[in-house]
Protein backbone atom coordinates (compact mmCIF):
# COMPACT_ATOMS: atom_id res chain seq x y z
CA UNK A 1 0.00 0.00 0.00
CA UNK A 2 2.09 3.13 -1.30
CA UNK A 3 0.83 6.65 -0.99
CA UNK A 4 1.21 7.13 -4.86
CA UNK A 5 -0.71 9.36 -7.48
CA UNK A 6 -1.93 5.54 -8.40
CA UNK A 7 -3.53 4.49 -5.21
CA UNK A 8 -5.08 7.62 -4.39
CA UNK A 9 -7.29 6.47 -8.34
CA UNK A 10 -7.76 3.64 -7.39
CA UNK A 11 -9.18 4.07 -3.34
CA UNK A 12 -11.67 6.32 -4.57
CA UNK A 13 -12.34 4.27 -7.66
CA UNK A 14 -13.17 1.49 -5.00
CA UNK A 15 -15.43 3.98 -3.17
CA UNK A 16 -16.91 5.45 -6.00
CA UNK A 17 -18.11 2.01 -6.92
CA UNK A 18 -19.21 0.83 -3.54
CA UNK A 19 -21.33 4.61 -3.44
CA UNK A 20 -22.69 3.54 -6.85
CA UNK A 21 -23.51 0.05 -6.05
CA UNK A 22 -25.64 1.81 -3.04
CA UNK A 23 -27.72 3.90 -5.43
CA UNK A 24 -27.96 2.23 -8.41
CA UNK A 25 -28.70 -1.79 -7.30
CA UNK A 26 -29.17 -1.79 -3.30
CA UNK A 27 -31.18 1.66 -2.78
CA UNK A 28 -32.53 2.20 -6.31
CA UNK A 29 -36.40 3.16 -5.14
CA UNK A 30 -36.52 5.28 -2.82
CA UNK A 31 -37.65 3.36 0.50
CA UNK A 32 -37.60 3.90 4.35
CA UNK A 33 -34.86 2.50 5.78
CA UNK A 34 -35.75 0.22 8.76
CA UNK A 35 -33.28 -0.55 11.69
CA UNK A 36 -32.64 -3.73 10.76
CA UNK A 37 -31.11 -2.92 7.47
CA UNK A 38 -29.81 0.22 9.39
CA UNK A 39 -27.59 -2.12 11.76
CA UNK A 40 -26.94 -4.53 9.03
CA UNK A 41 -25.26 -1.79 6.92
CA UNK A 42 -23.20 -0.37 9.95
CA UNK A 43 -22.07 -3.21 10.66
CA UNK A 44 -20.71 -4.33 7.69
CA UNK A 45 -18.86 -0.18 6.94
CA UNK A 46 -17.37 -0.84 10.30
CA UNK A 47 -15.85 -4.44 9.40
CA UNK A 48 -14.63 -2.31 6.15
CA UNK A 49 -12.91 0.20 7.66
CA UNK A 50 -11.69 -2.56 10.53
CA UNK A 51 -10.54 -4.60 7.61
CA UNK A 52 -9.06 -1.49 5.94
CA UNK A 53 -7.18 -0.51 9.28
CA UNK A 54 -5.56 -3.77 9.26
CA UNK A 55 -4.17 -3.44 5.88
CA UNK A 56 -2.89 -0.35 7.21
CA UNK A 57 -0.64 -2.09 10.01
CA UNK A 58 -0.04 -4.85 7.62
CA UNK A 59 1.83 -2.27 5.09
CA UNK A 60 2.17 0.54 6.81
CA UNK A 61 2.84 -0.21 10.57
CA UNK A 62 1.65 -0.01 13.83
CA UNK A 63 1.68 3.64 14.46
CA UNK A 64 -0.07 4.46 11.01
CA UNK A 65 -2.97 1.93 12.14
CA UNK A 66 -3.46 3.98 15.05
CA UNK A 67 -3.13 7.18 13.68
CA UNK A 68 -5.83 5.56 11.07
CA UNK A 69 -8.50 4.04 14.12
CA UNK A 70 -7.60 7.22 16.25
CA UNK A 71 -8.90 9.27 13.52
CA UNK A 72 -11.72 6.95 12.56
CA UNK A 73 -12.91 7.16 15.72
CA UNK A 74 -13.10 10.35 16.40
CA UNK A 75 -14.57 11.50 13.03
CA UNK A 76 -17.25 8.73 13.87
CA UNK A 77 -18.03 10.05 17.23
CA UNK A 78 -18.26 13.60 15.97
CA UNK A 79 -20.81 12.03 13.49
CA UNK A 80 -22.94 10.93 15.80
CA UNK A 81 -23.45 14.49 17.53
CA UNK A 82 -23.58 15.51 14.19
CA UNK A 83 -26.67 13.65 13.06
CA UNK A 84 -28.85 15.44 15.29
CA UNK A 85 -29.00 18.39 13.67
CA UNK A 86 -29.79 16.64 10.22
CA UNK A 87 -32.51 14.96 11.85
CA UNK A 88 -33.78 18.55 13.06
CA UNK A 89 -33.07 19.48 9.84
CA UNK A 90 -35.51 16.72 8.11
CA UNK A 91 -37.97 17.51 10.84
CA UNK A 92 -38.37 21.06 10.23
CA UNK A 93 -39.07 20.56 6.71
CA UNK A 94 -41.11 17.66 7.35
CA UNK A 95 -39.11 15.13 4.68
CA UNK A 96 -40.58 11.66 4.18
CA UNK A 97 -38.15 8.87 5.75
CA UNK A 98 -38.32 7.39 2.27
CA UNK A 99 -36.21 10.34 1.08
CA UNK A 100 -33.92 10.98 3.55
CA UNK A 101 -31.43 8.30 2.33
CA UNK A 102 -31.01 9.78 -0.93
CA UNK A 103 -30.53 13.07 0.51
CA UNK A 104 -27.89 11.60 2.60
CA UNK A 105 -26.46 9.60 -0.14
CA UNK A 106 -25.65 13.17 -2.21
CA UNK A 107 -24.20 14.84 0.82
CA UNK A 108 -22.19 12.48 1.47
CA UNK A 109 -20.79 12.83 -2.24
CA UNK A 110 -20.57 16.33 -1.53
CA UNK A 111 -19.15 16.25 1.84
CA UNK A 112 -16.31 13.53 0.36
CA UNK A 113 -15.18 16.10 -2.21
CA UNK A 114 -15.37 18.99 0.33
CA UNK A 115 -13.39 17.16 2.98
CA UNK A 116 -10.67 16.41 0.50
CA UNK A 117 -10.15 19.91 -0.36
CA UNK A 118 -9.81 20.22 2.82
CA UNK A 119 -7.56 17.94 3.80
CA UNK A 120 -5.12 18.55 1.14
CA UNK A 121 -4.74 22.19 2.19
CA UNK A 122 -4.18 21.70 5.53
CA UNK A 123 -1.70 19.40 5.56
CA UNK A 124 -0.13 22.03 3.03
CA UNK A 125 0.18 24.67 5.05
CA UNK A 126 1.11 22.69 7.89
CA UNK A 127 3.62 21.27 6.47
CA UNK A 128 5.20 24.46 5.36
CA UNK A 129 4.34 26.92 8.22
CA UNK A 130 5.37 25.02 11.81
CA UNK A 131 3.88 27.41 13.55
CA UNK A 132 0.36 26.75 12.83
CA UNK A 133 0.22 23.54 14.44
CA UNK A 134 0.07 25.91 17.74
CA UNK A 135 -2.81 27.78 16.43
CA UNK A 136 -4.24 24.63 15.21
CA UNK A 137 -4.04 23.37 18.76
CA UNK A 138 -5.35 26.25 20.39
CA UNK A 139 -8.30 26.06 18.12
CA UNK A 140 -9.11 22.97 18.95
CA UNK A 141 -9.26 23.93 23.01
CA UNK A 142 -11.06 26.85 22.19
CA UNK A 143 -13.54 24.72 20.39
CA UNK A 144 -14.08 22.21 22.99
CA UNK A 145 -14.62 24.65 25.43
CA UNK A 146 -16.91 26.49 23.68
CA UNK A 147 -18.97 23.32 22.59
CA UNK A 148 -18.71 22.22 26.69
CA UNK A 149 -20.59 25.55 27.59
CA UNK A 150 -23.36 25.40 24.56
CA UNK A 151 -26.49 23.60 25.43
CA UNK A 152 -25.63 20.75 23.21
CA UNK A 153 -29.16 21.29 21.30
CA UNK A 154 -28.49 23.09 18.00
CA UNK A 155 -31.15 24.99 16.58
CA UNK A 156 -32.40 25.12 13.24
CA UNK A 157 -33.38 28.35 11.56
CA UNK A 158 -33.26 27.96 7.56
CA UNK A 159 -35.00 31.45 7.25
CA UNK A 160 -31.52 32.60 8.93
CA UNK A 161 -29.29 30.60 6.53
CA UNK A 162 -27.79 32.43 4.49
CA UNK A 163 -27.43 30.18 1.74
CA UNK A 164 -31.27 29.64 1.82
CA UNK A 165 -31.94 32.98 1.22
CA UNK A 166 -29.52 33.29 -1.44
CA UNK A 167 -31.44 30.35 -3.48
CA UNK A 168 -34.89 31.97 -2.53
CA UNK A 169 -34.01 34.79 -4.05
CA UNK A 170 -32.07 33.27 -6.92
CA UNK A 171 -33.86 30.39 -7.86
CA UNK A 172 -37.34 29.23 -7.98
CA UNK A 173 -39.17 27.01 -5.36
CA UNK A 174 -42.03 24.60 -5.62
CA UNK A 175 -44.07 24.89 -2.67
CA UNK A 176 -44.22 21.33 -2.09
CA UNK A 177 -41.94 17.84 -2.94
CA UNK A 178 -42.29 16.77 -6.04
CA UNK A 179 -41.52 13.13 -5.05
CA UNK A 180 -38.02 12.44 -4.87
CA UNK A 181 -36.61 14.69 -6.86
CA UNK A 182 -34.05 17.65 -6.38
CA UNK A 183 -35.49 19.82 -10.04
CA UNK A 184 -38.36 19.28 -11.70
CA UNK A 185 -39.35 21.39 -15.19
CA UNK A 186 -42.54 22.98 -15.39
CA UNK A 187 -43.59 25.37 -18.57
CA UNK A 188 -40.34 25.02 -19.85
CA UNK A 189 -38.60 26.63 -16.34
CA UNK A 190 -36.49 24.91 -14.36
CA UNK A 191 -37.55 24.67 -10.70
CA UNK A 192 -35.81 23.39 -7.37
CA UNK A 193 -37.52 21.53 -4.95
CA UNK A 194 -37.63 21.57 -1.30
CA UNK A 195 -35.39 18.62 -1.40
CA UNK A 196 -33.01 20.45 -3.02
CA UNK A 197 -32.20 23.06 -0.27
CA UNK A 198 -32.62 20.45 2.49
CA UNK A 199 -29.50 19.18 0.43
CA UNK A 200 -27.96 22.56 0.77
CA UNK A 201 -28.75 22.49 4.20
CA UNK A 202 -26.71 19.39 4.88
CA UNK A 203 -24.27 20.17 2.40
CA UNK A 204 -22.75 23.97 4.19
CA UNK A 205 -24.16 22.09 7.85
CA UNK A 206 -21.03 19.52 7.06
CA UNK A 207 -18.87 22.70 6.18
CA UNK A 208 -19.31 23.91 9.66
CA UNK A 209 -18.89 20.21 11.15
CA UNK A 210 -15.50 19.55 8.89
CA UNK A 211 -14.05 22.90 10.56
CA UNK A 212 -14.04 20.70 13.69
CA UNK A 213 -13.32 17.06 12.59
CA UNK A 214 -10.70 17.96 9.83
CA UNK A 215 -8.12 19.71 12.48
CA UNK A 216 -8.63 17.25 14.72
CA UNK A 217 -7.71 14.64 12.67
CA UNK A 218 -4.71 16.83 11.59
CA UNK A 219 -3.81 16.74 14.64
CA UNK A 220 -3.23 13.07 15.17
CA UNK A 221 -1.74 12.76 12.18
CA UNK A 222 0.13 14.64 9.39
CA UNK A 223 -0.15 12.07 6.77
CA UNK A 224 -2.69 12.82 4.22
CA UNK A 225 -3.29 8.78 3.56
CA UNK A 226 -4.59 8.12 6.74
CA UNK A 227 -6.98 11.82 7.56
CA UNK A 228 -8.40 11.19 3.82
CA UNK A 229 -8.92 7.55 3.94
CA UNK A 230 -10.10 7.34 8.23
CA UNK A 231 -12.68 10.30 7.10
CA UNK A 232 -13.70 8.38 4.20
CA UNK A 233 -14.59 5.40 5.87
CA UNK A 234 -16.46 7.03 8.63
CA UNK A 235 -18.35 9.18 6.22
CA UNK A 236 -19.54 5.91 4.27
CA UNK A 237 -21.01 4.86 7.05
CA UNK A 238 -22.79 8.11 8.03
CA UNK A 239 -25.97 7.12 6.23
CA UNK A 240 -26.30 3.74 7.89
CA UNK A 241 -25.45 5.06 11.41
CA UNK A 242 -28.55 7.66 10.94
CA UNK A 243 -30.67 5.36 10.71
CA UNK A 244 -29.90 3.33 13.11
CA UNK A 245 -29.31 5.58 15.95
CA UNK A 246 -32.21 8.09 14.56
CA UNK A 247 -34.62 7.44 17.58
CA UNK A 248 -31.60 7.03 20.19
CA UNK A 249 -30.08 10.17 18.97
CA UNK A 250 -30.77 12.01 22.30
CA UNK A 251 -30.38 9.05 25.11
CA UNK A 252 -26.63 10.19 24.64
CA UNK A 253 -26.95 13.86 26.38
CA UNK A 254 -23.36 13.54 27.76
CA UNK A 255 -21.48 12.73 24.83
CA UNK A 256 -21.26 16.53 23.99
CA UNK A 257 -19.17 16.64 26.87
CA UNK A 258 -16.58 13.83 25.87
CA UNK A 259 -16.43 15.06 22.65
CA UNK A 260 -15.73 18.34 24.21
CA UNK A 261 -13.03 16.64 26.37
CA UNK A 262 -11.54 14.80 23.27
CA UNK A 263 -10.98 18.06 21.56
CA UNK A 264 -9.51 19.93 24.40
CA UNK A 265 -7.19 17.02 24.97
CA UNK A 266 -6.18 16.44 21.40
CA UNK A 267 -5.62 20.29 21.19
CA UNK A 268 -3.59 20.03 24.70
CA UNK A 269 -1.20 17.49 23.46
CA UNK A 270 -0.72 19.29 20.01
CA UNK A 271 0.54 22.47 21.72
CA UNK A 272 2.98 20.75 24.53
CA UNK A 273 4.05 18.59 21.25
CA UNK A 274 7.49 20.07 21.59
CA UNK A 275 7.97 19.21 25.34
CA UNK A 276 6.16 15.88 25.58
CA UNK A 277 5.62 13.34 22.81
CA UNK A 278 2.27 11.30 24.21
CA UNK A 279 2.55 7.79 22.52
CA UNK A 280 -0.45 7.48 19.73
CA UNK A 281 -1.82 4.06 21.73
CA UNK A 282 -2.36 6.74 24.73
CA UNK A 283 -3.94 9.14 22.94
CA UNK A 284 -6.19 6.05 21.36
CA UNK A 285 -7.01 4.98 25.35
CA UNK A 286 -7.93 8.52 26.30
CA UNK A 287 -10.62 8.96 23.15
CA UNK A 288 -11.96 5.69 23.63
CA UNK A 289 -12.08 6.32 27.54
CA UNK A 290 -14.31 9.65 27.05
CA UNK A 291 -16.27 7.86 24.28
CA UNK A 292 -17.41 4.80 26.44
CA UNK A 293 -17.66 6.59 29.37
CA UNK A 294 -20.07 9.42 28.47
CA UNK A 295 -21.83 6.72 26.40
CA UNK A 296 -22.09 5.20 30.02
CA UNK A 297 -22.87 8.09 32.08
CA UNK A 298 -26.11 8.82 29.38
CA UNK A 299 -26.87 5.62 29.82
CA UNK A 300 -26.87 5.50 33.76
CA UNK A 301 -28.13 8.90 33.98
CA UNK A 302 -30.69 9.47 31.62
CA UNK A 303 -32.27 13.49 30.70
CA UNK A 304 -35.46 13.14 32.53
CA UNK A 305 -36.67 16.42 30.89
CA UNK A 306 -34.72 15.59 27.30
CA UNK A 307 -37.75 17.19 24.29
CA UNK A 308 -38.40 14.38 21.82
CA UNK A 309 -38.07 15.08 18.62
CA UNK A 310 -41.78 14.78 16.44
CA UNK A 311 -41.61 12.09 13.97
CA UNK A 312 -41.26 12.57 10.36
CA UNK A 313 -44.09 11.86 8.07
CA UNK A 314 -43.65 9.02 5.82
CA UNK A 315 -45.71 10.35 3.23
CA UNK A 316 -44.86 13.24 0.91
CA UNK A 317 -47.09 16.10 1.91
Amino acid sequence: MENTPLFWVGFNAFVLLMLMLDLLVLNRKAHVVHIREALGWSAFWIALSLTFNYLVYRTMGQQAALEFLTGYLIEKSLSVDNLFVFLLIFTYFKVPLQYQHRILFWGVIGALVLRAIFILAGAALLAKFHFLLYVLGAFLVYTGVKMALSAGEPEINPDDNPVVKFLSRHLPITSKLEGGKFFVRKERLLFATPLFVVLVMVETTDVVFAADSIPAILAISRDTFIVYTSNVFALLGLRALYFALAGLMQLFHYLHYGLSLILIFIGGKLLLAEFYELPMSWSLGVVGCLLLGSVLLSLLFPKKDAPLVPPVSDTPE
